[in-house]
């Protein structure tokens, strides 16, 4: 369907598998780590280093049963980082259901969903925000609940970070309501409550957010709810760094949901300012949808899944240096929990990629995470289930999409200083930033440091390597 408008022994123990499997012209995908259950299950979603490699939190497992950080190379070598619960009563927190993400300091961000230490130093089972060295020293940042009442909110779940180098997340429950709230976090741990959920009469402003909010280039936080608005159905949302909310979308408002309805994911965003994201349920066959909201909030139906070639995505879009969006959803050949990689264009344009399961032979299956395009032009991702062991993989799917740089921040003011992200960056000659020259120092190999020069514009980070000219995704916006 076109257009159409109105979430232990050492983690190096796992056994990795290189298993290539073709599915389409130029395409291979490949299993890289086949998890056990001892070392780990129900992998979340990736996040690329300084270092160049890659990491990602598992919600179960680890030396103490309470989740993990793991870290794998491109070929696949992985290494257990930091297991949780590794304080007394799990002060540090356990079960990280988000992927950490990875700071303008260089060190990790993330989120448990239980966990932590209330104020009177016993246990609290709210989560918590910690950060990480990328050697394995862990902080914890902050504990939700710790007072009674959980009026700032329980249950993170995710993190991102904004120009102003502060964190922003939700919970999916807790605040005065029991709903879900809006966070602040200065990267000291200073806290603040932004929104909570259910202020509304009937939960019209929305409830129980399943993931981070997004920021866009006006600035402002973008993201859904699972349930709540005019029909109970989930909203999108706009919240102002101020505070001032709004809904955006009421899901469900169409005949029969065939907008959509359950959003779980995360909102991306384009450079020309438009939204993209999925919606677990409706559609035109119930199986969910892809969704498009235009900076004159204009909602679109982009593609209805219809069970077959896909269904009832969990992840949020990636928007791919090739302008496409990149996604996973948990149904195929309308079997549930088989699940299937997609892309999509701005343009409605669908096609199945990769189906986990193929005659009756099954890679991995339900894939819930969103995919990571790396720097070498590789999508990465994670199946919660399947594999050699059945607890899940962490996959590759090398669709001939080009390598690139990526910066951390994404927006900042003239002076910024920018981590930028790649691969064989050794002996790179020049860094400008939309045609602007860069002061810049190459770091090592996957990373270089630059500072956002005097008259730069919004526009593409363009690295000068030995081998070629590599371009960011997405552009980098310079901030007044």
């Amino acid at each position: 369907m076109r257009s159409m408008r109105f979430s232990l022994p050492p983690l190096a123990a796992l056994v990795i598998t290189l298993a290539l499997c073709p599915s389409a012209r130029s395409q291979t995908f490949t299993t890289v780590v086949n998890l056990n259950g001892t070392d780990g299950e129900y992998a979340s979603a990736l996040a690329q280093a300084t270092d160049g490699n890659y990491y990602g939190a598992v919600s179960v497992g680890g030396t103490n049963n309470g989740g993990a950080i793991f870290q794998f190379t491109a070929g696949g070598n992985l290494t257990d980082t930091y297991s949780f619960c590794s304080l007394p009563n799990c002060a540090d927190g356990y079960d990280p259901t988000a992927a950490p993400i990875l700071g303008s300091d260089g060190i990790l961000y993330g989120t448990t969903s239980a966990g932590g230490v209330a104020n009177g130093g016993g246990a609290s089972q709210a989560g918590t925000v910690f950060k990480m060295t990328l050697g394995g020293k862990l902080a914890n940042l902050y504990s939700f609940c710790p007072k009674s009442g959980c009026f700032d909110g329980s249950g993170p779940v995710g993190l991102v970070q904004a120009s102003n180098s502060n964190f922003y997340g939700a919970t999916a429950s807790g605040g005065k309501f029991g709903e879900g709230t809006l966070f602040e976090l200065t990267s000291t741990g200073g806290f603040k409550l932004m929104y909570t959920f259910c202020s509304r009469e009937n939960c019209a402003d929305g409830s129980l957010p399943r993931s981070a909010p997004m920021q866009a280039s006006n600035g402002n936080f973008y993201g859904t709810t699972q349930l709540g608005g005019s029909h109970n159905d989930g909203v999108v949302y706009e919240i102002t760094p101020t505070g001032s909310y709004k809904v955006l979308y009421n899901f469900c408002a169409q005949v029969n949901c065939s907008d959509g309805q359950y959003p779980m994911s995360a909102v991306v965003q384009d450079s020309a300012g438009n939204l993209f994201g999925t919606a677990f349920y409706g559609g035109a066959y119930g199986d969910g949808v892809v969704y498009e909201i235009t900076p004159k909030n204009q909602y679109v139906v982009l593609y209805s899944f219809n069970g077959i070639d896909g269904g009832s995505s969990y992840a949020a879009l990636t928007l791919a240096n090739d302008g496409n969006l990149y996604g996973t959803s948990v149904i195929s050949n309308n079997n549930w929990n088989e699940g299937n990689i997609f892309k999509v264009t701005p343009q409605g344009e669908y096609t199945s990629l990769y189906s986990f399961c193929n005659y009756g032979t099954c890679t991995g299956y339900a894939p819930m995470t969103t995919l990571l395009e790396a720097t070498n032009g590789t999508l990465y991702g994670a199946t919660t289930y399947g594999g050699a062991y059945n607890y899940g993989t962490v996959f590759s799917l090398n669709n001939s999409l080009s390598p690139l740089v990526e910066t951390v921040p994404m927006r900042g003011k003239v002076g910024t200083r920018v981590i930028i992200l790649g691969n064989n960056l050794t002996g790179s000659t020049s860094v400008t930033f939309n045609g602007t020259e860069a002061a810049f120092t190459v770091e090592s190999d996957t990373y270089i440091t630059a500072t956002v020069p005097t008259g730069a514009i919004t526009g593409t980070i363009s690295v000068t390597t030995p081998t070629g000219a590599l371009n960011s995704n997405p552009v980098f916006q310079v901030l007044n």
